[in-house]
């Protein structure tokens, strides 16, 4: 076959200035040209690492084409890019990247009748599914990445998911795509027969179909016939190979070449879908397996009940799930005795009592096969959910583990057919131990494609072993007739072997498709076709020469030290990834910074990947403490959600800290930091001076001043000193009977400071309950005990862990007696147990963290245990939603008290507007949050069920738009229902049923007739007294004397709301009252502001001033 002569693309040069400026010239989108950028993209999941020539993120289609074309004139490759969570190297490349997540994420075009559904290529697939769960409908590819995942990703790559062996892999759902071809013709690739009318397509069409002719025969002798194909081009559709038919009516389909070409072929600009009806009710079968052969040999038998997902987890995955804080009770409820393996079996119908006897079937079925009582049958929708966020997490789970070996992605979705499973991997597993490494193993046993991944120390002899395991997994995979690439694409690591499992011919063949669709070979160059090889060092992470010099640190990294890295530090900053776990939306806490930019730099992947590069020199000499970090890291609120919600376990928090310690002592401290970080030193002090403090945020220009000399933003609002501190007040003891348990009670510098009321309470709550309370109190003259979280915060280690070893001493003789210490202020009181341990004070300190509480953690793990003698009202409320401080977050603290919080944004009752650019998309069960065009947040919340009452004055929680006033914030529920603007759908909602509403039987005409005249006359009365009110004021001010200059004062007006001022609400919960947000945002420096910004309530820091106003709620 003769395949079309191409042009060479012109070589890359990375950071082209004059290019760059050419880019932002033409489009309104982002230009990343700079160092750190380039670096935070060259990378993705898999163990590559290639510098691009810069980064491009349109905000419009038209902001695309310019892009495109301009990269057309300058003959540079192009490389397309979702999430960047790739496994095998797809979204990396010596070319002008474009990142279409940010911008291009709408929905364009929806038919419920017809369920299908019209998206742009950015759009996560978790927030289409939430879109469409109003409708009764989803997109069932659900790959464990779904709350990271792109459509247009998903589509480049051919996703499959769990439940593939249901609905298919991505090619069976896609119905069309309109794309851009390298030389800009746009063309809506589809049916065949209507490609052939086009004038565009017609001859790309005929070129392809008689390639596909030609090699009709070796397609059928070479294409596996096992559902997980993903390897290669589909030119297949011609001559269709797979055991799912590609279309329903056998037709072809042209959008289904574009599916699994990675890239390669064209831009798809719009992605069509088809969609699937919700399943009503589902069960699982957690079947557990005394041996991991058995479990594989078993699983033929299993896929007859018709199950919709077989997903499976070894005991190395078990192992390390039950390591992690969050998901160690979810695991330990499906576990019987210590299986070797698991087996989750899903089944999904309409019919609850069909679904449950499907489950019975599976008991019944694993006691024939002499496995009785192997079944933990879970029918409640909560625990299944939570197990299967344990299996999303499998591969990152797999990651967290510590050392210079890690399990590699390169054989990992290797397919083969159910009856040679369980034979694969025992002989695979022979492999591994042949050459001195084991595998984890876990995935889609349903459909014999099981993820599997050797620990390999890619920084030594992995490539070697890469290679010699590489080849004889393909030789078995081949002897199976199984595909080598059954789910996660080929990308840098598996094109190399197309040619090996396809074959010369359709190599070749593979080679002219490319050649009709990218004649100069351009778009995503190096994949599928003309690969490099997979072990080519040169193009890996940890490249030769890669090191990371010898490092003083100033906190313990111990934890994380190999033989590369003595102290840790440099490998704690490798334990990521790069999976892009952090790019979730869902109502966990990591990361918040990111959910208001969405900018690469400001997630906890591209900081990580921002303090590599640093370390390791790919940023130049002595980086850490450059300004390129600092800006990378200025906007991380140490909230430490990634300390839990990271399945690697990255611990940004500290990382910053490390960063800041360099940082200040290379180039000191600014003002400001110095007036945080040594607050509780004034404290005592400053509370003397509170009514003179107490005026910045009243009198006029006070705040102005305070911005120009100190850095404290004009626009925030700070916490009021008060005089009547805990420790100053006569009355700061309660009494408590003798003989009750002893407690000690440590009162931090905010609540002595500025809210001693809580101090104050806390004591007749434990007085009343009957403990004996020892108040931490400094002695006469000298200052309170302090946590040191404010030096933290600014970088001086030295000077907190001087408070650290103060506060240690007077707290470790009561934890050696097994007193409870308890604490008010969250990031005050987890520092014992967390920051205490990484300034390396010894075994007190691990005692220490044993024995403090929280306030109410503590209280309700007394009540659990049925100790504590509190007499408790309850709510007037059935139901409580509980607002938790992040750090508690972090530590879990409300659940180990007993109280589960309300983490599942899609269980909420609420209906939500999420406005996002501008478009207002309407959601039941998402995140209160959305973004404007600015990247801003904003959100608006509504009633439970049905149409929001209509108050007179908003909910005080809400903040309200910054371009609308309170009467269009108000009207904007009633347009949304219309389907205006609603994401970029055009056609109207549909209705949704209200539940029937219980109300009381209405009383009689008469009585309804005298309480309406009495209502009236109320309302004529009140009118008066207002009007009664305004005479006698006007006739007040015209009574008053002139000023003695002769000019009249004016009577003072509040100043007028600043409508055009975005929000102050990025935190993951809304702003519900003043006492809220100062409570959080000033009880941890991390949450106080800082120079030159303005922080937003109540959990942030640091948002710069041009993007922060002062909420609402906060001036009430």
């Amino acid at each position: 076959m003769n395949v079309a002569a191409t042009a060479p693309a012109k070589k890359p040069a990375p950071g082209d200035g004059a290019l760059a400026q050419r880019l932002r010239r033409a489009i309104a989108g982002e230009v990343l040209f700079d160092a750190g950028a380039r670096g935070r993209y060259s990378t993705d999941a898999s163990i590559y690492q290639i510098e691009p020539i810069g980064v491009v993120v349109p905000k419009t289609d038209d902001d695309l084409r310019a892009a495109l074309a301009i990269a057309r004139e300058e003959r540079l490759p192009v490389l397309p890019r979702g999430a960047g969570t790739s496994q095998c190297g797809q979204t990396v490349g010596a070319a002008l990247v474009i990142d279409g997540s940010k911008y291009l994420d709408k929905i364009v075009a929806f038919d419920a009748a017809a369920r299908t559904v019209t998206v742009e290529p950015g759009i996560v697939l978790d927030r289409l599914n939430a879109w469409l769960r109003p409708h009764g409908l989803w997109f069932p590819v659900d790959v464990s990445t779904s709350a990271q995942a792109t459509i247009g990703g998903m589509a480049g790559n051919n996703s499959c998911g769990a439940r593939s062996i249901e609905y298919g892999n991505m090619v069976h759902n896609v119905l069309g795509v309109d794309a851009i071809l390298a030389d800009g013709t746009e063309a809506h690739f589809g049916p065949l027969d209507d490609a052939k009318k086009s004038n565009v397509l017609a001859p790309i069409a005929a070129r392809l179909e008689a390639i596909a002719l030609a090699e009709r025969d070796e397609i059928a002798l070479r294409y596996p016939k096992v559902l997980r194909r993903v390897g290669g081009y589909n030119l297949d559709i011609f001559h269709p190979q797979s055991v799912r038919p590609y279309t329903a009516d056998g037709t072809v389909n042209l959008a289904h070449l574009l599916v699994g070409s990675e890239g390669t072929l064209a831009y798809s600009r719009r992605i069509a879908l088809k969609l699937a009806p919700l399943p009503k009710h589902k069960v699982l079968g957690v079947v557990n397996f005394p041996s991991f052969h058995q479990a594989m040999a078993l699983t033929q038998h299993i896929v007859k009940l018709a199950p919709t997902a077989v997903e499976l987890v070894d005991r190395t995955m078990i192992d390390l799930a039950r390591e992690n804080p969050a998901f160690r009770p979810i695991v330990d409820a499906a576990l019987i005795g210590r299986p070797e393996a698991l087996l989750l079996t899903e089944f999904a119908g309409e019919d609850r009592a069909e679904q449950r006897a499907r489950l019975e079937d599976l008991v019944a079925l694993m006691g024939d096969l002499g496995l009785p009582g192997s079944v933990v049958e879970m029918t409640e929708p909560a625990p299944q959910r939570d197990l299967w966020e344990v299996r999303k997490a499998g591969l990152n789970i797999m990651m967290s583990m510590k050392g210079d070996g890690k399990p590699v992605s390169f054989i990992e979705d290797c397919a083969v057919p159910l009856e040679h499973l369980a034979d694969y991997t025992q002989r695979l597993t022979d492999v591994f131990a042949k050459h001195g490494t084991k595998g984890t193993w876990y995935a889609h046993a349903s459909v014999g494609t099981l993820h599997v991944r050797p620990i390999l120390d890619m920084r030594r002899d992995g490539a070697a072993k890469m290679r010699a395991i590489a080849e004889e997994a393909a030789a078995m995979v081949r002897e199976y007739k199984g595909a080598y690439s059954g789910e996660h694409g080929d990308g840098l690591v598996r094109s190399e072997w197309v040619a090996w499992q396809f074959g010369p011919r359709l190599a070749r063949a593979f080679e002219a498709v490319k050649a009709a669709l990218d004649p100069e070979g351009r778009m995503n160059p190096g994949k599928i076709v003309r690969p490099p090889k997979m072990d080519d060092r040169s193009l890996f992470r940890f490249a030769p020469g890669y090191a990371t010099p010898p490092l003083e640190t100033a906190l313990d990294w111990s934890e994380w030290a190999t033989r590369e890295n003595a102290n840790g530090f440099a490998a704690a900053v490798e334990m990521c990834n790069n999976n892009g776990h952090c790019r979730k939306f869902d109502a966990g806490t990591m990361c918040p910074s990111y959910r208001v930019t969405r900018d690469e730099a400001h997630l906890t992947r591209g900081r990580a990947n921002t303090l590599r590069l640093a370390l390791s020199g790919q940023l130049g000499p002595d980086a850490l403490a450059a300004d390129a970090v600092a800006e990378a890291l200025d906007l991380c609120v140490s909230c430490k959600g990634c300390k839990r919600e990271c399945p690697t376990g990255v611990d940004m928090a500290r990382m910053k800290t490390e960063v800041l310690y360099r940082r200040a002592k290379r180039n000191g401290l600014r003002r400001f930091d110095k007036l945080v970080a040594y607050l509780p030193r004034y404290a005592p002090r400053a509370a003397k001076l509170a009514w003179l403090l107490n005026l910045r945020d009243r009198v006029p220009g006070a705040r102005a001043l305070g911005e120009k000399v100190l850095g404290v933003a004009a626009k925030r609002s700070l916490p009021r000193w008060r005089s009547d501190t805990f420790f100053g007040a006569s009355a700061g003891r309660a009494p408590a009977p003798a003989g009750g348990r002893e407690v000690a009670l440590f009162v931090d510098t905010f609540t002595n400071a500025f809210e001693p009321e809580n101090a104050h309470a806390a004591l007749r709550v434990l007085a009343a309950a009957g403990y004996r309370v020892h108040v931490l109190a400094p002695e006469r003259g000298g200052r309170p005990l302090c946590c040191g979280r404010t030096f933290l915060a600014a970088g001086l280690v030295d000077e907190a862990k001087a408070e650290a070893r103060r506060t240690l001493a007077a707290l470790a003789p009561l934890a050696a007696r097994g007193v409870p210490i308890l604490g008010l202020e969250p990031s005050c009181l987890f520092s014992f147990r967390d920051e205490f341990q990484a300034m390396g004070l010894g075994a007190e300190a691990k005692a220490l963290a044993a024995h403090t509480f929280m306030f109410e953690e503590f209280l309700a793990r007394e009540k659990k245990a049925g100790r504590l003698a509190l007499k408790l009202k309850p709510l007037p409320a059935k139901r409580a939603l509980l607002h938790g401080h992040c750090h508690q977050k972090a530590f879990d603290a409300p659940r180990a008290g007993g109280a589960r919080p309300d983490t599942r944004a899609r269980d909420r009752a609420d209906r939500i507007e999420l406005l996002r650019h501008g478009r207002r998309v309407r959601l039941r069960g998402e995140a209160l949050r959305g973004l404007d065009g600015n990247g801003r947040t904003r959100a608006i919340a509504r009633r439970p069920q049905g149409r929001p009452r209509r108050h007179r004055h908003r909910r005080r929680h809400l903040v309200p738009p910054p371009d609308q006033g309170r009467r269009a914030a108000r009207g904007a529920p009633r347009r949304a229902r219309t389907g205006d603007g609603a994401g970029g759908v055009g056609a109207p909602r549909q209705a949704q049923p209200r539940p029937a509403r219980r109300r009381p039987a209405p009383p009689a005409r008469s009585a309804r007739t005298a309480a309406a005249r009495r209502a009236r006359v109320r309302s004529r009365r009140r009118s008066r007294a207002r009007r009664r009110r305004r005479r006698a004021g006007r006739a007040a001010i015209r009574a008053r004397p002139p000023p003695r200059h002769g000019r009249r004062r004016r009577a003072a007006r509040p100043a007028a709301r600043d409508r055009s001022r975005p929000p102050l609400s990025a935190c993951p919960r809304p702003v519900r009252s003043r006492q809220t947000a100062r409570s959080c945002a000033a009880g941890s420096i991390d949450c106080a502001g800082r120079g030159g910004s303005a922080p937003h309530a109540p959990c942030s820091r640091n948002i710069p001033r041009q993007a922060w106003g002062t909420a609402r709620s906060e001036r009430r």
